[in-house]
């Protein structure tokens, strides 16, 4: 079920961006005929519930945070194209939130040792059978839950990850690379004629945190940008709230 008030930011979404209700369903189907029974919620519960939770996005101080992340001991969810990011910092993040756009490549080689996470919208049909390869598969959308799909809430990876940790009950939630400003990070894929709506989603993912700061009873945290509903902290105040 989702959080109680998304139905009403969702129709705001599709309004805003042009989305297609009808579209975001069928692919929601899709995803549902595609995954099987694999225990992913259980083990994402196990994970998330009481933990502290660090969600790490593809934004500008992605690089710079990548030390620290591999030397912090929590649960490490990476959204969308973080996880190349990662990957080539010799890190394996516990869960992936994605819609399967980016490196295709990264997310394959995690196949059988992170949880998936797998979006289904109206733009990525053609992507998901994608999802088979994924011992551990969970399905989302935001056009409602139904069947195997499940619907937490969120719009971008980004958001949709600290939305996912919410539900499953994280005591802290902490962000990593989650800039949310004017500039895009490298490990986004972004092209020039995307930037507009890239930095439109982006504004309106973080419109979403702000109102889930105000609902939430984890404690959230930020390590980049200023982000109302969130403490910033350092890299070195982190490393000491989990010791």
């Amino acid at each position: 079920m989702a959080i109680r008030g998304w139905q009403r930011r969702y129709s705001e979404i599709l309004r805003e961006f042009g989305y297609s209700k009808k579209r975001d369903a069928e692919s929601a189907i899709l995803l549902g005929t595609i995954l099987r029974p694999n225990g992913a919620k259980k083990i994402i519960d196990a994970m998330i519930s009481g933990a502290t939770v660090l969600v790490i996005g593809a934004g500008p101080s992605l690089s710079a945070a990548i030390p620290a992340i591999r030397n912090l001991n929590a649960v490490k969810i990476a959204a969308g194209s973080s996880v190349r990011a990662l990957v080539q910092g010799g890190i394996t993040p516990d869960i992936i939130v994605t819609d399967l756009d980016g490196d295709l490549k990264s997310l394959e080689c995690l196949a059988e040792e992170s949880v998936f996470v797998v979006h289904a919208h109206g733009d990525n049909a053609g992507r998901l059978a994608l999802a088979e390869k994924f011992k551990r598969c969970i399905g989302t959308a935001q056009s409602g839950a139904c069947g195997r799909i499940e619907d937490y809430g969120g719009f971008t990876d980004g958001d949709r990850a600290v939305f996912l940790a919410h539900h499953y009950g994280a005591a802290r939630i902490v962000l990593l690379g989650m800039d949310f400003g004017t500039r895009i990070g490298r490990y986004s894929d972004t092209q020039r004629s995307e930037r507009p709506t890239k930095l439109k989603k982006l504004k309106k993912g973080r419109q979403l945190l702000e109102w889930l700061a105000s609902i939430t009873k984890s404690e959230l945290y930020t390590t980049s940008g200023q982000i109302a509903g969130f403490d910033k902290i350092t890299y070195k105040k982190l490393a000491s709230i989990l010791e």
